[in-house]
């Protein structure tokens, strides 16, 4: 026992001598000036009333000693828009900051606009004064106006009336937003439609979506995080569906970074005109007994397929480019055309039909050995597909025989630029798909961006 007490007591008189002879800290005037991660924050597009992601500045002490900094403040004409924090804690004015030498601490940024304009550039500073100088960072966003349709318990977000949308606003959809049966909802040129995680859009019974886009002015569907590496990242919202006896009309959209872009089901009407879709988890366009007609159209980086279709229907593709280079998961089929001639119902049971595919002037292209898949099962009739004066891949083990004229496979089209950071899917000048392309008169005299096509023309969307 006596032991125990003594070693007790030894303990904590170590400690204590510990404590007593420990340096005390002494903080100085910095004498340099302070390094930063960066000089200026680029935050991310922010809607009116919504608050950004928090973006992070680390400041450096260089110095062989411990500083304090006088002072720290957000300052601007803006900086009321703005939120920091400075090393734990938050303000918007900060003295005596300590900072260790050869050590660094954290600012953190975010940015809670509101704005009664279209769009707005707002610019701060978290400005450093020390007496080595007065050192700025910059805050740099563009805010955008916004319009709200939430889901709750108590709010079913149905549109009920023939309504235009304008891009005088952008419109966040936070859940499903329906437009209800027999109804129009109209998107003039330049309208923006952005959609929070697991969104999406539903169109009821006989509705008609139309889509008014123009070049250089497209009509936008994305996830409401804009923030560039967003462009290129799937799954960030669930797509567009078009029930029963539906009708699209699509001119210049993009439509990129979804679960599925665009699902036609049970009878749906869909044109779609000089329009890109991209990055999506499942398929770019999913059509379930429907018609469908694609020119000057689009497609890449699709982890199932680019254009799936299933069950029955028509589907019509012309001067369009089906490429397909997903590399998220290796698991995944990554074609660039699907089609199968039964689709199980969501009561499981197996719906058939007659699935007609038409594919003209096209390229079907990526990394995957056979850009086009089939399923024809016993139950039903089988596909029944043509592809003239196309490119496509398919291996040499491949089930599927394509039938139709002039038929380019296993040619690479060398696009400019596949990846979806740029995607730029022009093909080069020595490409087998130019001079290749038939004249089908009518909204394909012209290309995706609107040049004008000179016969024998380039395949794909662009001249």
């Amino acid at each position: 026992m006596k032991i125990k007490i003594l070693f007790g007591i030894a303990f904590w008189s170590l400690l204590l001598l510990a404590g007593c002879n420990r340096d005390d800290i002494s903080f100085d005037s910095p004498t340099q000036l302070l390094r930063f991660s960066t000089d200026t924050v680029f935050c991310d597009t922010v809607y009116n009333q919504m608050r950004s992601e928090t973006y992070a500045v680390k400041v450096y002490n260089n110095e062989d000693k411990d500083i304090l900094i006088p002072e720290i403040k957000l300052e601007g004409v803006n900086a009321s828009l703005y939120k920091i924090n400075v090393d734990g804690k938050v303000g918007t004015s900060f003295d005596r900051v300590a900072l260790r030498r050869k050590d660094s601490l954290y600012v953190f940024v975010e940015i809670a606009p509101t704005t009664t304009v279209p769009e707005s550039i707002a610019e701060a500073q978290v400005v450093f004064r020390t007496p080595a100088g007065e050192q700025k960072v910059t805050l740099f966003s563009v805010v955008q106006d916004a319009e709200y349709f939430i889901k709750t318990d108590s709010n079913p977000n149905i549109i009920s009336e023939n309504t235009t949308w304008t891009k005088d606003k952008v419109k966040v959809i936070f859940g499903d937003l329906t437009i209800a049966e027999g109804k129009t909802l109209t998107m003039e040129q330049g309208t923006k439609v952005y959609f929070r995680k697991n969104s999406g859009m539903n169109f009821a019974k006989n509705s008609v979506l139309d889509v008014k886009g123009a070049l250089g002015e497209e009509v936008i569907f994305r996830g409401d995080r804009s923030d560039t590496k967003y462009d290129t990242l799937p799954a960030n919202w669930n797509g567009i569906k078009m029930d029963e006896a539906t009708v699209l009309n699509m001119n210049h959209a993009r439509v990129f970074g979804g679960n599925v872009g665009l699902q036609l089901k049970n009878n749906n009407n869909a044109i779609i005109n000089n329009s890109i879709f991209h990055t999506f988890q499942n398929a770019g366009i999913y059509g379930i007994h429907s018609k469908l007609t694609m020119n000057n159209v689009v497609m890449n980086n699709c982890g199932e397929a680019d254009l799936a279709v299933a069950g029955s229907g028509t589907y019509n593709v012309n001067y369009s480019t089906l490429a397909n280079y997903w590399n998220l998961n290796s698991s995944m089929s990554a074609v660039g055309i699907f089609a199968s001639n039964t689709w199980e119902n969501e009561e499981g049971i197996l719906e058939s039909g007659l699935v007609t595919l038409a594919v003209k002037n096209s390229i079907i292209y990526g990394d995957t050995l056979d850009l086009v898949s089939f399923s024809n099962n016993s139950a039903g009739t089988a596909v029944s597909a043509r592809f003239d004066n196309t490119l496509l891949k398919l291996s040499s083990s491949s089930a599927f025989t394509p039938i139709g004229d002039n038929i380019i496979k296993n040619e690479d089209p060398k696009f400019q630029n596949y990846f979806t950071q740029k995607m730029n899917l022009r093909v080069k000048a020595d490409s087998k798909a130019r001079g290749k392309g038939t004249n089908l008169g009518g909204i394909t005299a012209q290309d995706i961006t609107g040049n004008t096509r000179t016969y024998p023309a380039t395949l794909g969307a662009y001249q």
